[in-house]
C-alpha cells in the first residue's frame, strides 16, 4: 500500500458539490473507487475505476495490493452512517466529508438537528424502531428501497404512533431534489424518488409510560390475573437484570409480557426475545407489544425448546419454568454472555432451592432477595394492607463475574 487513500465526499450536485482541489486530486489519481452513481459523474476518468457493490471485504483486499494513487467517492459525510469509518480502520485514508443529506434535509425545513435520533434503516432490519422512536422530540430516518417511506408509515401506525409529523426530502442537492410535509397516515401511500430521508416531528403528546407500570394497564388472562409480574417485584428483578440501552435480553415464561416490555423500553437499541407456552397469554403479550410500543420478538413454545433461535443474551429472566428447571437453567447458563445475569423469580422454597443447588453445580454466583410487599386497601372509611405472595428473586452469574 503506497500512500492513503482520499475518501471525498460528494453530494446529488456532483461536481459542482466538489472543492476545485478536491476535483484535481481525482483527475491526479490512478485509480477511482465508488458506488455507480458516483462514478457517473466521471464518465470521462482514464484510470482504474473499482465499483463498490457490498463487496467491501473485496474492494478493501485489491487496495491493500496496490501501489496506486486511489480517491474513493461516498455520499456527503463518509464519517455519518458511511464508508468512512470502516475504511479507516482496515487502511490508511485521509477523509475531507461534503455536505450530508441530513444537513441538507434540516436546512430545507429550517429546523436545528443537533437534539435530533438518528437511525439508519439502509441495509438493516426495522425490527425494535418502536422504542426507539416513540418519545423522541425528533428522529432522522436514513431509508432504502425496502424500508420506505411508505412502509415506515404503515409501521410506526400499527404501533399507535401517531403523535408525529414526517418531513420525506429526496433527492437532494441534485435535479429532482424535493422535500414533503405529510402525516403519517398520508405517508402510507407515498411514493417518490428512491434517494430519501424521512424526519419525523412530534406534535403531540403519545402515552407516558414509566418504569414499573401498573398491572391493571396490560392486558390478562382471566380470571387467572395473578399471572403478572406484579409491579413491585418487575422493578426490582429489572433491577438485577443490570440492562443497558444495547443489551439483548431473554424472557422465559414472559407470559403478559411485563417484564420484556419493560426491558425493551430501557434496551431500546438492542434486542429483547420472550417465550410463553400458553397459547391465550402469547396473544395476550402480542397484544400489549402493541399497546405499549414495544417491538421485540415473542415465541409460543416450552422452554428450553426453541432457544436456539434466539441470539446469546446478555440478561435472562425467568419467570415460569414449566417444570422443566434444570435443564433450562444449563441451557441458560451455557448461552449467558460474559458479565451476564439471570434472573429467576420463585414463590417456593423448593423451588429456590433447587435454583441455588443448580446454579451451584454450573459454577454459578448467586444472591437471593425475598420480597414481601403489601399494598394498601380501602376499608370503609379507612385503609388495611394487603399482601401479596412472597417472591423470591434470585441472581445469578458467572463466579469470574462476581466482585
Amino acid at each position: 500500500m503506497g500512500q492513503p487513500i482520499k475518501i471525498i465526499g460528494i453530494t446529488d450536485g456532483g461536481k459542482s458539490s466538489l472543492l476545485p482541489i478536491y476535483e484535481k486530486w481525482i483527475y491526479e489519481s490512478e485509480c477511482l473507487i465508488g458506488g455507480e452513481r458516483q462514478l457517473q459523474f466521471f464518465p470521462e476518468y482514464n484510470g482504474d475505476r473499482i465499483v463498490l457493490k457490498g463487496n467491501l471485504k473485496t474492494a478493501v483486499e485489491q487496495l491493500q495490493a496496490t501501489d496506486k494513487r486511489c480517491v474513493l467517492l461516498a455520499s456527503g459525510d463518509p464519517l455519518f452512517f458511511g464508508i468512512g469509518s470502516y475504511l479507516s480502520k482496515k487502511l490508511p485514508v485521509e477523509i475531507y466529508p461534503n455536505l450530508s443529506s441530513i444537513q441538507e434535509a434540516f436546512a430545507k425545513i429550517q429546523e436545528s438537528w443537533q437534539d435530533c435520533t438518528f437511525i439508519s434503516l439502509h441495509g438493516r432490519t426495522m425490527k425494535g424502531l418502536a422504542q426507539k422512536v416513540d418519545g423522541r422530540a425528533k428522529v432522522c430516518l436514513l431509508t432504502d428501497k425496502n424500508n420506505t417511506p411508505a412502509t415506515i408509515a404503515k409501521y410506526l401506525l400499527s404501533y399507535g404512533i401517531e403523535e408525529y409529523d414526517s418531513y420525506v426530502a429526496e433527492a437532494l442537492g441534485g435535479e429532482n431534489e424535493k422535500v414533503v410535509q405529510l402525516s403519517l397516515e398520508e405517508m402510507t401511500d407515498y411514493e417518490g424518488h428512491p434517494l430519501n430521508i424521512v424526519i419525523l416531528k412530534r406534535t403531540g403528546q403519545g402515552p407516558n409510560w414509566s418504569l414499573g407500570i401498573s398491572d391493571d394497564e396490560f392486558k390478562q388472562r382471566k380470571p387467572d390475573k395473578g399471572l403478572i409480574t406484579k409491579k413491585e417485584v418487575r422493578v426490582l428483578s429489572l433491577a438485577e437484570l443490570n440492562l443497558h440501552e444495547n443489551s439483548v435480553v431473554w424472557d422465559i415464561g414472559t407470559c403478559t409480557g411485563s417484564v420484556a416490555i419493560e426491558s425493551a423500553r430501557i434496551a431500546r437499541h438492542g434486542q429483547v426475545y420472550a417465550m410463553e407456552k400458553n397459547q391465550a397469554d402469547y396473544e395476550n403479550c402480542l397484544e400489549n407489544t402493541k399497546k405499549f410500543r414495544a417491538d421485540i420478538t415473542v415465541k409460543c413454545s416450552k422452554a428450553p425448546e426453541g432457544l436456539e433461535d434466539f441470539p446469546n443474551p446478555d440478561a435472562i429472566f425467568i419467570g415460569g419454568t414449566g417444570g422443566e428447571m434444570q435443564d433450562l437453567l444449563r441451557v441458560c447458563a451455557s448461552r449467558l454472555n460474559k458479565g451476564g445475569r439471570i434472573v429467576l423469580n420463585a414463590a417456593t422454597i423448593e423451588t429456590l432451592y433447587l435454583a441455588n443447588e443448580t446454579f451451584r453445580a454450573l459454577e454459578f454466583e448467586t444472591s437471593v432477595r425475598l420480597v414481601q410487599i403489601s399494598r394498601s386497601k380501602p376499608i370503609l372509611h379507612m385503609n388495611r394492607f394487603e399482601g401479596l405472595n412472597p417472591i423470591y428473586i434470585i441472581t445469578a452469574k458467572h463466579k469470574e463475574e462476581q466482585s
